[in-house]
C-alpha cells in the first residue's frame, strides 16, 4: 500500500519507488515531519527528533515547565504563524479584527483510492489503470472554527508525491489570510545547496547552484506570472550530488502567476523550503463556510543524482499532467513568419512563404502578430479581434485555404489578454483595463492588461476564440502574453487587495484555457510570453509545449534548453532555426547547428523560407526527414545531459535513449576552438550495457560506450556541430 497509517505509531508513511515520505502526530496532536528521502521501511522515524532545552524556544502552554519541547525546533508538516516558530511558515492568517496567530492539531485522515483534483487549478492526474491514492489530513485551530486540510497524491510508480492545502473558515467572523503556502517541508540535514534557474526576457532558466547558509534563500516573482527572471522549479540537493550521484529533492508549483519559493537554513543547521503564491500584497478575505485553495506542489526525492530527478520530473509531467492529445501525436514541423516579416507582409508574401515549406517538407505555416484590427506595429489594435483583409487581400478564410490546398496546416497567433489604448475594445471598455484611477498607467510594451478577474471579460475572450476558431480551419494558436502585471486594480471590485486580484486573474485564465481546450481538443496550443515568461507546470495542464524564449540564437538557447531540462519534458521547448545574423544577438551559426539545436524540443523554423540559398534548402529538407525519422526518439527517448555549458567551454552535449534501449541520439555543438586540440571524448548514458550498437560503421557494447565513451569528430569552424543516431543491433557480428 502506497499510504499505510499506524494507529499505534500514529504515523502516516507514503511509499514510492523509490522514495519514503513519513509524519506522526504527537502527543498534543502536533503534526510533525519525520522523514523524506531514500526508500525505507514504515519504522517510525520521530526518534530522530531530539527534545532539548535550547534557550529561547519558546514551547506550548500545556507543556508547563518542560523546556525540551518547542515547535521552533521540531520539524512540522505544515508551519503556521502564532505557535512560537519562528522559522518562515507556511500560513499566516487571523480572524478579522485579531492578531494573526493560528496553533494547527490534527483532526483526522481519509485515504483513498485516485488522485484528487482541485476546483479551477491544475493538478496532477492519474493515468488510465494506474495506482495512486489520496492522502487528506485534517487539522484545526487549537481556538477557532478554522481548519486546514492537507491534500496529498501519491504516484508510487512515478515516484513524486503532490501536494496541496485547503483552509476553511467556520467563524462567524471573517477570516483574513496574509500567506498560504500550498507546502513546507523540513529537512533535519543534508541539502546544502539550492538549485534554482533566474534570467531575463531572451536569457530564461539559467542554472544557477546556490550554497545554502544560515539565514532564508528565496526566488520570487511578483509580476503577475512566474516569469523570464525566475522559474516556479527548484531542486535542494547536497553538496556533492553530481549528474549520476547523490541526493536531490525536486519541487515544482502548478502556478503561473506570482509565486515565491523559501528556503531557510535555521540555527541548528535543519533546512525548511515552502513554495506557494507570492504573499506580498496577497490578502484573501474567507467569510463563513468559504475555503481558499492553494496550488499544488510537486515533490520527488532520488538519491541518484540530478539526472536521474530529471528523467522522473520528465516522466511524471508527460504523462500525467499534460492533457493535450497532442502529447501523444506527432507535432507539426512548422514555420512561423514573425522573424522573417514581422509586421510587414501581405497574403501574397505568406503564400510564397508556404510554398517554400511544402517545398522542404513543413508541416504547418503560423501567422504571427499583426494580421488583426489596425495592427501595424505593437501600438495598437490589441483587443480587436478581426481580420485585416486589407492586408491580406483576402479573407482569412480564403488564406487558409490556399495554404491547406498546398498540403499545410495553419496556425495562428493571439494575445488575448492584453488591450491596446488604441483600439475599439479599449475605447468601448476601458475599465476592462488594469489601471490605478486618478494615475497614468503604467505600459509594458505600450499595452494595458486586461482585467480576468471580471466574468465579462472572461466571456468576451471565450466569445473572440470560438468567432477566431470559426473562420477558418485553424489547427493551433500560440497564446502570447507579453507584459508583466502592474497597476493591479479592478474597477468592477475596488476593496479586493492588489493580491486577491492577481489571484482571480490566474484563475479567469486558467477557466478561458479550460474553457478551449475543452471546447476544441484537437487544437493544438503553444503557450508563450515573449518566450519563455510563463514557462511552468500549471500551463502545462493546458498546453502541450511552450516558446522557449525569444532568443532564436542556437548558441544561447544552449544555455536555456539545458536549465529547463532539469524541470520540464524537452517535448515542451518549441525551437525554431532562424536566421543569421541572429536577430537578437547578431551571431553567425551554421545551419547545421541551428538545426540540431532546435531538434531539442518541438522543432520548426523562424525564417524567410523565400530567402534561403539552394545550400540550405537542401539542408532544411535533410533537417526535416532526420526529425519525421526519429521523432519517436525525441519525443518519447529519456533526456541526458552530457556536459553543461556553464562549465564546458569546448562543447555542449546531450542525448535522447528510448526508454528500452533500443535507439539512442548523441548531440554535440562546439562552442570553442582550438589550435592542436586535443580529442575530445564524450561518454553514452542509458544504453544497455551487453546491448550491442553501431556507430560510424562499427561496432561497440552499450558497456564500452558508456565506460569508454567515444572519440568526437574535429570540428571544422565556429560553432560546428555532429549528431549521430544509434540502434541495438539483433546480435553482434563476429
Amino acid at each position: 500500500m502506497a499510504i499505510l497509517f499506524d494507529s499505534k505509531a500514529k504515523t502516516f508513511t507514503l511509499q514510492t519507488k523509490k522514495s519514503t515520505y513519513q509524519m506522526k502526530i504527537d502527543e498534543q496532536g502536533v503534526l510533525l515531519h519525520t522523514y523524506f528521502g531514500a526508500g525505507t521501511d514504515e519504522s517510525d522515524y520521530s526518534y530522530l527528533i531530539v527534545p532539548d532545552d535550547h534557550g529561547f524556544c519558546a514551547q506550548p502552554s500545556e507543556h508547563g515547565g518542560n523546556r525540551n519541547y518547542s515547535l521552533d525546533f521540531y520539524p512540522q508538516e505544515y508551519s503556521v504563524h502564532g505557535n512560537g516558530d519562528f522559522r518562515i511558515k507556511a500560513l499566516r492568517a487571523g480572524l478579522e479584527g485579531r492578531v494573526p496567530a493560528l496553533d494547527l492539531r490534527y483532526g483526522g485522515y481519509e485515504i483513498s483510492d485516485g488522485k484528487y483534483a482541485l476546483p479551477g487549478l491544475p493538478a496532477f492526474f492519474a493515468g488510465k489503470e494506474e495506482k495512486v491514492h489520496t492522502l487528506r489530513i485534517v487539522l484545526k485551530d487549537l481556538y477557532e472554527e478554522v481548519y486546514v486540510t492537507l491534500f496529498y497524491g501519491v504516484f508510487e510508480e512515478k515516484d513524486i508525491i503532490t501536494r496541496a492545502a485547503v483552509i476553511q473558515n467556520r467563524n462567524n467572523v471573517p477570516l483574513r489570510l496574509k500567506r498560504a503556502m500550498s507546502m513546507s517541508l523540513d529537512f533535519p540535514e543534508g541539502m546544502d545547496a539550492f538549485i534554482c534557474f533566474h534570467g531575463k526576457h531572451a536569457g530564461e532558466r539559467q542554472f544557477d547552484r546556490r550554497t545554502l547558509h544560515s539565514g532564508v534563500t528565496a526566488i520570487g516573482s511578483n509580476r503577475g506570472t512566474s516569469s523570464h527572471q525566475q522559474n516556479p522549479f527548484a531542486i535542494l540537493c547536497g553538496k556533492d550530488t553530481t549528474e549520476e550521484f547523490g541526493s536531490c529533492c525536486g519541487l515544482s508549483l502548478l502556478y503561473s502567476g506570482s509565486f515565491q519559493i523559501q528556503a531557510e537554513v535555521d540555527q541548528f543547521e535543519g533546512v525548511r523550503v515552502t513554495c506557494g503564491i507570492h504573499d506580498e500584497e496577497f490578502e484573501w478575505i474567507l467569510n463563513k463556510d468559504e475555503e481558499f485553495v492553494t496550488p499544488e506542489a510537486v515533490l520527488s526525492y532520488t538519491d541518484q543524482g540530478l539526472g536521474d530527478l530529471t528523467r522522473t520530473m520528465q516522466r511524471a509531467m508527460s504523462e500525467n499532467l499534460i492533457r493535450s492529445p497532442w502529447k501523444n501525436k506527432k507535432r507539426p514541423v512548422l514555420v512561423n513568419n514573425w522573424e522573417a516579416t514581422y509586421f510587414d507582409f501581405t497574403g501574397k508574401k505568406l503564400l510564397q512563404i508556404a510554398q517554400q515549406a511544402a517545398r522542404i517538407g513543413l508541416d504547418m505555416l503560423v501567422l504571427d502578430d499583426g494580421w488583426f484590427g489596425k495592427r501595424d506595429d505593437d501600438n495598437s489594435g490589441l483587443g480587436d479581434w478581426y481580420v485585416n483583409e486589407e492586408k491580406l487581400g483576402c479573407t482569412l478564410r480564403e488564406l487558409v485555404e490556399q495554404v491547406n490546398e498546398m498540403g499545410l496546416q495553419f496556425g495562428i497567433w493571439i494575445e488575448p489578454e492584453m488591450v491596446s489604448e488604441n483600439s475599439d475594445l479599449y475605447r468601448e471598455h476601458p475599465d476592462w483595463a488594469m489601471t490605478i484611477p486618478g494615475r497614468d498607467p503604467v505600459r509594458g510594451r505600450n499595452q494595458l492588461t486586461l482585467d480576468l478577474s471580471r466574468r465579462e471579460v472572461i466571456e468576451y475572450m471565450k466569445a473572440s476564440i470560438d468567432q477566431l476558431l470559426g473562420m477558418a480551419n485553424i489547427a493551433y494558436i500560440k497564446w502570447d502574453m507579453n507584459r508583466s502585471v502592474d497597476n493591479v486594480f479592478s474597477s468592477a471590485a475596488p476593496y479586493l487587495s492588489q493580491g486577491a486580484v492577481r489571484h482571480k486573474y490566474i484563475l479567469g485564465l486558467y477557466e478561458v484555457m479550460e474553457y478551449i481546450l475543452s471546447r476544441y481538443p484537437d487544437l493544438l496550443i503553444e503557450g508563450c510570453s515573449g518566450g519563455g515568461g510563463r514557462y511552468d507546470a500549471g500551463m502545462l495542464y493546458y498546453v502541450p509545449q511552450i516558446w522557449c524564449s525569444d532568443n532564436t540564437d542556437a548558441i544561447e538557447r544552449l544555455r536555456i534548453h539545458y536549465g529547463t531540462s532539469f524541470g520540464y519534458p524537452m517535448s515542451t521547448v518549441a525551437a525554431h532555426v532562424s536566421v543569421c545574423p541572429n536577430h537578437q544577438n547578431g551571431r553567425v551559426t551554421p545551419f547545421q547547428t541551428r538545426g540540431i539545436c532546435a531538434m531539442q524540443g518541438a522543432f520548426g523554423y523562424e525564417l524567410d523560407l523565400d530567402k534561403l540559398s539552394e545550400e540550405e534548402i537542401r539542408q532544411a529538407k535533410e533537417q526535416v526527414e532526420f526529425y519525421n525519422m526519429h521523432y519517436e526518439l525525441f519525443q518519447n527517448g529519456d533526456y541526458y545531459r552530457l556536459s553543461s555549458p556553464f562549465e564546458h567551454h569546448d562543447f555542449t552535449a546531450w542525448s535522447y535513449v528510448m526508454p528500452d534501449g533500443s535507439k539512442a541520439s548523441l548531440s554535440v555543438v562546439y562552442t570553442d576552438l582550438h589550435g592542436n586540440p586535443k580529442p575530445q571524448r564524450i561518454k553514452w548514458r542509458g544504453l544497455i550495457p551487453d546491448a550491442v550498437y553501431e556507430l560510424d560503421g562499427q561496432e561497440y557494447t552499450g558497456a564500452a560506450l558508456m565506460r569508454g565513451g567515444c572519440i568526437l569528430p574535429k570540428p571544422r569552424e565556429n560553432y560546428d556541430s555532429w549528431m549521430a543516431v544509434i540502434e541495438r543491433k539483433a546480435k553482434r557480428n563476429k
